[in-house]
């Protein structure tokens, strides 16, 4: 089930709030976990008990933790367990087809028999709530959080359906006390409200109409210079709206069921730098790495080639986190690349001394660069349309660039370079921003029976 779904919209969600509401305070953790394994379980009720699997061992893990850390000991051996078991999971769902894939590649290279396996189902959103259930043991192993004293609540927190398949990363220990008691409020939840038809709106109207642009550009042809700039262009606003389309929403029910989630998204390309890029961009992700990976690495305290070392190593595991995939890793390393780049030139350089304007718009360029690797299914494919934007191939039939493709295009350039972020925007609620917002969510509701099922693009990490 996704949001931008009439299932969603008009059935799941009412029926939902009515049951939240109607309920007794003391149950209400449960049925959110309920209707998250609902929710989650729509299209393959089998990977609920794979959730629930890592729900039950981390819950028991960080009692275990806790308890021998009572009684003078570390409760390493269950941090280690928990560790290994989740990253066994994800490591097995994820990413055993691409070591099978490039196990055969290797070995039909040299003349051997190639190894045959059916090929494994990746369950919806197991990169976010593993990360999520680690940072769980992880945080109560450092005595950064109290274990949690209700399995219920764990339960809800884990599968907390808002957030669960595609993020934004929230950590237990930043909403522990709104587990145990929340306020709900009219004015939370018309601001929630306000931030899911942003997002509704962001998705339907902007990301999925660029999409098809994009996926032009994507197809195989042989496009001219500007054609391939221009398509790499559609897919950087439909990555963006999409995803911070998705985080919207996912933040704006969390509102509404008297959570608040932390923000995932702060206007990404407006950032003069790619290390100020990583600060707005999926926060929640940069932030995790930062915590439970650069740092534990030695961060900066090692001096700079174990710092830029650590930098490589993050960036490397935070692209193959994305997906199963070379050109993934090439994305992450292109990414590591230029922060120690950055790091390198230090902070009274040449560049950055350059005016903001400029630098914004070179880090741009930059970051578009990098989506190619991201959107490219092989690195063949990656390298050829780099060949197709500098202009090193032959010139094939120009794209199908319709109006409602350069209007999407324009609006979307308005919405990322020169208004507030959908948050603020929600923050402020002021009648003006409402009202205004009611016209564009109903096309965007028109907009969703009149197209085929999009699914977000971080379902699939």
């Amino acid at each position: 089930m996704v949001f931008s779904s009439a299932i969603f919209l008009y059935f799941f969600l009412p029926l939902f709030l009515g049951a939240y509401y109607l309920c007794p305070k003391s149950l209400k953790s449960l049925v959110i976990a309920l209707g998250s394994y609902v929710f989650y379980g729509w299209w393959r009720p089998d990977f609920v008990f794979l959730m629930l699997f890592s729900t039950v061992l981390d819950y028991y893990c960080g009692k275990a933790i806790a308890s021998e850390q009572k009684k003078g000991g570390k409760g390493k051996r269950w941090l280690w367990l928990s560790m290994v078991a989740n990253l066994g999971l994800l490591g097995y769902f994820k990413y055993a087809n691409f070591g099978i894939e490039t196990a055969n590649a290797i070995l039909e290279r040299f003349g051997f028999e190639t190894i045959s396996w059916t090929k494994i189902i990746l369950p919806v959103g197991i990169s976010f709530y593993t990360f999520q259930t680690m940072s769980y043991t992880i945080d109560v192993y450092r005595r950064a959080a109290k274990p949690v004293s209700r399995f219920r609540d764990f339960m809800c927190y884990v599968a907390l359906f808002p957030q669960l398949v595609a993020g934004p990363i929230v950590r237990y220990n930043s909403i522990a006390e709104q587990l145990r008691e929340r306020r709900h409020t009219f004015a939370k939840f018309f601001q929630g409200v306000l931030l899911f038809q942003i997002g509704f709106s962001k998705k339907l109207l902007i990301a999925d109409v660029i999409g098809n642009f994009a996926d032009q550009a994507f197809a195989g042809h042989q496009l001219s210079a500007l054609d391939s700039w221009a398509g790499i262009l559609a897919y950087a606003f439909q990555i963006y709206f999409d995803f911070s389309g998705y985080s919207d929403m996912a933040i704006g029910l969390g509102l509404m069921l008297g959570f608040r989630f932390p923000v995932n998204f702060d206007a990404p390309y407006r950032s003069a730098s790619i290390t100020e890029f990583w600060r707005r961009w999926h926060i929640s992700l940069s932030s995790w790495l930062r915590d439970y990976l650069y740092i534990p690495l030695g961060g900066n305290r090692r001096g700079p080639i174990r710092t830029y070392v650590n930098l490589a190593l993050t960036m490397l595991l935070g692209g193959l986190w994305h997906g199963a995939s070379w050109t993934f890793i090439a994305w992450g390393g292109y990414q590591g690349f230029w922060l120690i780049v950055e790091r390198l030139m230090g902070k009274d350089s040449f560049y950055r001394r350059a005016p903001r304007l400029i630098r914004i718009a070179l880090t741009f360029v930059l970051v578009l660069i990098g989506w190619v690797f991201f959107r490219s299914p092989d690195i063949q494919s990656a390298l050829h349309y780099f060949a197709m934007m500098f202009g090193q191939v032959e010139i094939g039939p120009p794209l199908d660039l319709r109006p409602i493709h350069l209007l999407a295009l324009i609006v979307g350039a308005v919405v990322i370079w020169t208004l507030p972020t959908s948050q603020r925007l929600a923050a402020r609620a002021s009648p003006v921003v409402a009202l205004g917002m009611q016209p564009v969510f109903l096309v965007a509701i028109l907009h969703l029976h009149y197209q085929s099922h999009v699914p977000f693009l971080y379902y699939q990490f």
